[in-house]
């Protein structure tokens, strides 16, 4: 395995300088080069600050799960504010609940594009641990 990768390595090696230059050619300078768009970036949104759920009063701690994870979908619209949060994976309806509502009440800094505000489709998995 080693000699195949090693060899791999070598070869590209080789062949990096033969393609960089056989691409120039004095035609090249003369052809239109197209509008291209420059961007700035993609920024994802992040969410300020944690989040934690408090358990009612009465409420063993063994009812929470261990290591449980909860799969969400959401929109973090230009503002940073969720939107249209679902549950795509369950740990039980119970916990389920309790974190879309703590995940609508939280904020996010906003994703950006170009440096512009911009709402962004998330999948975000949640932790439940104590």
């Amino acid at each position: 395995m080693r000699h195949i990768v090693a060899s791999t390595i070598m070869l590209s090696s080789i062949l990096f300088p033969v393609v960089a230059h056989a691409s120039s050619s004095p035609d090249d300078a003369t052809a239109s080069t197209p509008n291209l768009r420059v961007s700035t970036g993609v920024i994802a949104p992040s969410l300020v600050g944690s989040i934690s759920i408090q358990l009612p009063e009465g409420l063993p701690q063994s009812f929470m799960p261990v290591d449980a994870q909860v799969g969400l979908s959401l929109t973090v619209d230009a503002s940073g504010q969720p939107q249209n949060v679902k549950v795509v994976k369950s740990a039980n309806p119970y916990w389920d609940a309790r974190i879309v509502d703590a995940i609508q009440k939280s904020h996010f800094r906003p994703g950006k594009v170009d440096n512009m505000p911009t709402p962004v489709d998330l999948n975000l998995t949640v932790n439940v641990a104590y």
